[in-house]
């Protein structure tokens, strides 16, 4: 009998085998379309990037507190992308699964870029900055996961790679755009003081109806395949099944112990086909014993890792208080205090049996990371601490250490703020050509070695800063960083796209962007603190710091199986 039921199950699986078959193959069109939304996302980002630290400075804030202002990006990506992945798994309708986030947060998106040049004061264009960024993570996160979902495996290196090219091409002209109004059409770069030049102002509507205009295009022009069809793809399961379900005898406790619906449907078709032996059904308790204890060590850790999280945060808020500290000091330990403050909460919400909550589910996938992702998370984390450094100091960097101004608002100050947008716009079209490079050394290098030139290109770059002083010449510079730029964008996620499940696709693609805004987090906390006091608050150490993080992720590539 033991052996029929199993020789039954064998069956079963040959057959589910058998009825998979792979995504079909898109064409060039195809996967254009479907990558277009990206040059209006990165019309948003790119203005964001080259003109906020010049916003803020413009309206009063001094070089302390750009690192702080900045954080309204990260803290935004850190809650709203994860949600948005995992709501968009389980979202279908007559937009489709991911194409209802595309564009009602291009609809967000456009209106926050309208208003953010017209802010009035600073602590309103901080407000509006972070209604920008979160409208911004509505519509990106969900293209990530639509890759994913609409390219078979061999494919999706080359999608992400559209992606970038687009993520470049729209970076190109969004951070050119106020140099070309002041330089080409003539538009004044000067304003009374408090108010952002007309050329920022013009470039940001241009920015905004180039946005909406791309994210329709891909709305209305590509369609989505169904969960049932999804379902049925070869794909479906991902490729790192082992780490995608690190702990299955974990989870089948837990499922007994809260109802929750099995994720592991390959562990209940083994305890269907052994349920009918008593040798199975005596392994299958003792599985189901040491899956239990392995659960309550688990929840036991849990518990106590977050009190301890949240204790410390709480202490170091007082400490801060206590003593005075730089301000930058209260976002570190209100961070520490916040996560564990969730974790908490998740914990009440188990023990509750509220297993469904959302914030719970989106720890389950946490834990359940693969472990390529879990590796990729330190490439990630150090390589976009680097790009955070950039982003938020290049401006005053190139101001006062090339053109000589310290005062905002200056003529000096000025035309290197907008000498910064052409640097910008210069290392994104190199990343245009990088993108149709890339590929040619994936297949010579592979994708881990390929990223790992990339990065170190990039890292030669931002240290070269320290060395020139005829800013013409930092064009130079932004050849690397366009190297770094595109392979950042694209070769990373075309590694974990093929360690992912496919059901859970946008939920682990909206975790992954944990690794992205912690570091940046991080670099809002401390880079104030270590650019006043280590290097006597001048701006172009900041990129020597962007370029040895740039090393270290060269290094963590290194561990990622690709």
């Amino acid at each position: 009998m033991a052996q029929s039921t199993r020789l039954a199950s064998m069956g079963r699986a040959a057959g589910r085998s058998m009825q998979a078959k792979e995504k079909p193959l898109l064409g060039f069109w195809q996967i254009w379309n479907l990558c277009f939304g990206f040059l209006g996302i990165q019309f948003g980002f790119a203005l964001q990037n080259a003109n906020a630290s010049r916003i803020f400075q413009t309206l009063g804030a001094d070089m302390d507190s750009l690192p702080l202002l900045w954080a309204a990006a990260p803290l935004t990506g850190l809650v709203v992308q994860p949600i948005v992945g995992y709501l968009s798994d389980r979202t279908w309708g007559f937009l489709g699964r991911r194409r209802p986030y595309f564009f009602f947060g291009a609809i967000c998106t456009t209106l926050a870029l309208i208003a953010m040049p017209h802010s009035p004061a600073l602590w309103v264009a901080a407000g509006v900055l972070w209604i920008l960024d979160a409208s911004i993570n509505v519509t990106m996160e969900p293209f990530r996961a639509f890759v994913g979902d609409m390219l078979p495996p061999r494919q999706r290196s080359s999608g992400y790679v559209m992606q970038s090219f687009f993520i470049a091409l729209g970076a190109v002209v969004a951070s050119a755009l106020p140099w070309v109004m002041s330089n080409w059409l003539g538009v004044a770069n000067l304003a009374p003081e408090g108010e952002v030049p007309d050329a920022v102002r013009y470039s940001f509507y241009v920015g905004a109806a180039t946005l909406f205009g791309a994210v329709i295009w891909t709305v209305l022009r590509t369609r989505e395949y169904s969960p049932e069809q999804l379902a049925s793809f070869s794909d479906s399961a991902g490729s790192d099944s082992a780490g995608a379900a690190p702990m299955p005898m974990a989870d089948s406790a837990d499922r007994q112990q809260t109802g929750v619906a099995g994720d592991y449907p390959e562990h209940d078709d083994w305890a269907a086909s052994t349920a009918d032996s008593a040798d199975g059904q005596q392994a299958g308790a003792a599985d189901r014993a040491a899956g239990a204890q392995q659960a309550t060590a688990a929840i036991v850790f849990r518990r106590k890792s977050a009190f301890a999280w949240l204790a410390a945060g709480l202490a170091g808020l007082i400490a801060v208080a206590a003593s005075g500290a730089d301000p930058q000091l209260y976002l570190l330990a209100a961070g520490v205090a916040v996560f564990g403050l969730l974790q908490c909460l998740a914990i009440a919400l188990q023990n509750a049996g509220r297993v469904h909550n959302l914030y719970f589910d989106l720890c389950r996938n946490l834990v359940e990371m693969p472990q390529t992702m879990k590796r990729l998370a330190w490439v990630q984390f150090f390589s976009w601490f680097g790009l955070f450094a950039m982003w938020i100091y290049t401006t005053p960097a190139v101001a006062e250490h090339h053109f000589g101004a310290r005062q905002p608002g200056s003529l000096l100050y000025n035309q290197g703020a907008d000498w910064v947008g052409m640097l910008f716009a210069g290392y994104n079209l190199v990343a245009v050509f990088a993108a149709i490079v890339i590929p040619w050394l994936i297949r010579m290098l592979g994708l881990g070695r390929a990223h790992q030139v990339n990065l170190l290109l990039g890292a030669l770059g931002f240290l070269s800063f320290l060395l020139i002083e005829d800013p013409d010449w930092l064009l130079a510079s932004m050849l690397g960083v366009g190297f770094a730029w595109a392979s950042i964008v694209s070769i990373p996620y075309a590694i974990l796209a093929n360690a992912l499940p496919g059901a859970r696709m946008g939920v682990f693609m909206g975790i992954f962007n944990f690794f992205i805004v912690i570091p940046q987090l991080l670099a809002a906390a401390v880079l104030g603190l270590i650019i006043e006091h280590l290097f006597g608050g001048q701006p172009i150490y900041a990129l020597l710091l962007a370029g040895l993080a740039m090393i270290a992720s060269a290094v963590a590539v290194r561990f990622v199986r690709s």
